[in-house]
């Protein structure tokens, strides 16, 4: 009688802990996929984002019609754009305090801006746990259901008085498979995060730098009102 030596027939014919194992790494590979795809979307739309926002910000456009334009969208703004929102209602509120010192409001501004990027760049960074623990566990996992297969395949071995390779392949086969499955999940999972990682790393380096050359503007326009009012 020979046996099935199709991925499908191995499948069926393994024991139930490797296929639960098959399973296992098989739904892991699935969301790890569809987080890959979420995720690559998500950094590209920031990555446009800061482009789009800076060149706004940076076209010589007063910072209050910018702020209002952004406050008047019906979701507000994304990414970067929340940043400025958030460091610019701070400052337009704290300025508007007589007994507040331009040191105060800035300290105020640049906070609530730390704060919104913090916010953000957690956002960005959601789901890439899970993308490096699937790709640290899945060949162990993988490795754990070939083991398991290779020694029920010795053990029916035992059991009999003559052996031949055709008795002993299949179990070693469906074994194999199991790692084959845990390399498939962990290898992708393990590229994107280093690559979600690094992207992650340089929008947050923008963010640092948009936080710093705006909070200078804002310092500015602290201490020239102060000058003015003290006038």
């Amino acid at each position: 009688m020979n046996a099935d030596m199709s991925i499908w027939g191995l499948f069926l014919n393994a024991s139930l802990v490797v296929q639960a194992i098959m399973l296992t790494l098989l739904v892991l590979s699935v969301i790890s996929w569809t987080m890959i795809f979420q995720r690559a979307r998500l950094l590209k739309e920031a990555r446009i984002n800061i482009k789009r926002f800076e060149e706004k910000f940076w076209s010589g456009i007063d910072l209050s019609r910018l702020f209002s334009e952004l406050n008047m969208r019906r979701n507000g703004g994304e990414g970067l754009e929340r940043v400025f929102q958030a460091g610019y209602k701070e400052f337009a509120r704290l300025r508007q305090q007589p007994a507040t010192s331009p040191e105060a409001v800035m300290d105020g501004s640049q906070r609530s801006m730390r704060v919104s990027q913090a916010r953000e760049i957690e956002f960005l960074e959601n789901h890439l746990s899970f993308l490096a623990t699937v790709g640290s566990t899945s060949p162990y996992i993988g490795l754990f259901g070939t083991v398991w297969g290779i020694m029920n395949s010795f053990i029916a071995l035992g059991a009999v008085k003559q052996a031949t390779l055709a008795m002993v392949a299949p179990g070693i086969a469906e074994a194999l498979i199991a790692t084959a499955m845990g390399l498939f999940a962990a290898i992708p999972a393990v590229i994107a995060y280093n690559r979600f990682a690094n992207d992650v790393e340089r929008i947050e380096n923008q963010y640092e730098n948009f936080v710093e050359e705006f909070a200078g503007i804002l310092h500015r326009k602290a201490h020239s009102t102060k000058v003015v009012n003290n006038g």
